[in-house]
């Protein structure tokens, strides 16, 4: 994988730039590739601790895929669409995206593992085949997985260029002012709460920005299309409480409120990626799919529109 580092991007320690550059590294892997001698400038492996000006060329290696520990389970999966590089997923609200502490099985991954054999790319590891973003467990909607280390490294740089469009429908509490509007601020852990993430205004904090207007107003509530121009850990959920509108049914960002009428229902928040757009990896063919609603989300919209009606052109 060739990287050329920019402006923004030099002088950094390489061992806390690689993982931003390569999203799908964590940074524990991205230290072990580097202490390998994996990552190279002009044929030389560079030490974790070095720095470089922009413009510099860097040769990382990947390692072969591994054999996925996961096992292939028989999960149902609603194919968008499929090709020899890539398939594409409407992912149910509920349902995991890769196991991790407390989901061994179940999962996205043990599904496409089933239904594509060995054939999902190996650059996210054993336990990540094939995946290039997540959704989180009770969001709906599309995410793109990759078949091979050619259609994956040519979804990461769209990831990382901002030339993938990912776009998800919200329900926030309360109105906002405006009709538009970005929220552009960082995103880290929280400092004392490690499961959550915060905007955090430190060094340790990456870049987030999430574009929002509204498409239809009710009473206390709003429903926003939020396109993601990053892709941080509950991006859009943090965002959204940081500016005072919570995503309805929100159990972590929500508050209080998330367990009362009219969201007790809800079982999780109301977020779904209904488009997802890029550029497909061999043909070069610009992509653009999309999802219906989920019946969560739109019995939500019927329950408050029975409340109080909408404002605005709901579509």
């Amino acid at each position: 994988m060739r990287l050329v580092l920019s402006e923004e991007q030099a002088g950094e320690r390489i061992d806390a730039l690689l993982p931003r550059l390569v999203p799908d590294l964590t940074r524990n892997a991205a230290q072990r590739l580097i202490t390998e001698g994996a990552l190279t400038v002009a044929g030389r492996s560079v030490r974790k601790r070095d720095s470089f000006p922009a413009g510099t060329v860097l040769e990382l290696t990947l390692p072969e895929p591994a054999a996925a520990e996961p096992l292939p389970q028989d999960i149902p999966l609603d194919i968008v669409y499929e090709d020899g590089d890539l398939v594409v997923i409407n992912k149910p609200k509920g349902l995991v995206v890769h196991p991790a502490a407390g989901h061994a099985d179940g999962t996205l991954v043990n599904a496409l593992l089933y239904h594509c054999g060995d054939t999902l790319s190996g650059i996210g590891g054993t336990l990540r085949p094939g995946i290039v973003h997540r959704i989180d467990k009770d969001t709906s909607g599309l995410l793109v997985v990759a078949k091979n280390d050619f259609a994956h490294q040519s979804l990461s740089a769209q990831l990382r260029d901002h030339s993938m469009f990912r776009i998800y429908e919200a329900v926030v509490r309360g109105a906002p002012r405006e009709d538009a509007g970005t929220v552009d601020a960082p995103i880290a852990r929280h400092p004392t709460e490690r499961k959550r993430m915060a905007v955090v205004f430190d060094r340790e904090a990456r870049q987030a920005v999430t574009h929002w207007e509204a498409e239809a107003r009710y009473r206390g509530y709003t429903l926003l299309r939020c396109r993601l121009e990053t892709g941080r850990t509950h991006q859009i959920r943090v965002h959204m409480a940081y500016i005072g509108h919570p995503v309805a049914g929100d159990p972590v960002y929500g508050g209080a409120a998330a367990g009362q009428e009219p969201e007790r229902t809800l079982q999780g928040q109301c977020l779904h990626a209904g488009e997802l757009e890029f550029t497909h990896p061999r043909s070069g063919a610009r992509m653009h799919l999309t999802s219906a609603r989920p019946a969560y989300f739109q019995a939500f919209l019927t329950k408050l529109e029975k409340r109080g009606g909408a404002r605005g052109a709901v579509f």
